[in-house]
């Protein structure tokens, strides 16, 4: 992180940010189907994979999370610097 500039920085933490709001948005649609498909449905072998999948991709959440702190700590370092 200390060979990028402040500008690429920045487009990275916004990236990222876009990145995770559409992740949450299509993890919670994929368990919102899978829990209405496991309380509706009688062969539930295939909503129970799909629920294997969404809590799996929290996982990534917590990625970008860690990524998001780094960058933002980074970027708080730089502006005490100047």
């Amino acid at each position: 992180m200390k060979n990028k500039t402040t500008e690429q920085l920045k487009s990275n933490l916004n990236t990222i940010k876009g990145i995770t709001i559409t992740l949450i948005f299509a993890i919670t649609l994929l368990i919102g189907v899978t829990v209405y498909g496991l309380l509706t449905k009688e062969d539930k072998s295939t909503f129970i994979s799909l629920l294997t999948v969404g809590i799996s991709c929290c996982a990534i959440l917590l990625l970008h999370y860690i990524n998001m702190k780094k960058i933002k700590s980074e970027l708080n370092l730089r502006k005490l610097k100047n």
